[in-house]
């Protein structure tokens, strides 16, 4: 974090990651069952008070998403149940942070969701 991330940052660079403290929250809290506040400190510590400007939530039915997946790793083998969980985790997260988080239509087509997800980022640079 300290290397990579917050250097880039002071330098004034722009950082785009795949996933970040909200995937430990929706994963371990609401997926696994683990105390959500406990996460939310550990997530603290360990990204020194470092949260996304924007997050994309990629909202798909976790039914598709599965129909969807070729190489299924560890996470993806989870029963369905997890993923409902999961993102459901998400989705209230979403709710608690709306003006970072941005839902976003994961159902539709790569181009699509990357044109809607353009439109966004155009107006933060």
């Amino acid at each position: 974090m300290r290397q990579v991330i917050k250097l880039a940052l002071e330098a004034g660079k722009i950082v785009i990651s795949d996933r970040f403290s909200d995937a430990t929250v929706a994963y371990q809290g609401y997926g696994r069952g683990l105390d959500i506040a406990w996460i939310e400190a550990l997530n603290e510590k360990a990204t020194q008070g470092i949260l996304p400007e924007i997050t994309f939530l990629l909202d798909i039915n976790p039914d598709l998403a599965r129909q969807r997946t070729i190489k299924k790793d560890r996470i993806e083998r989870e029963e369905i149940d997890f993923h409902h969980r999961v993102r459901q985790g998400y989705l209230e997260l979403a709710k608690l942070h709306p003006e970072r988080i941005k839902i976003m239509n994961g159902e539709g087509s790569p181009k699509e969701i990357h044109l809607a997800i353009r439109k966004i980022i155009l107006k933060y640079l």
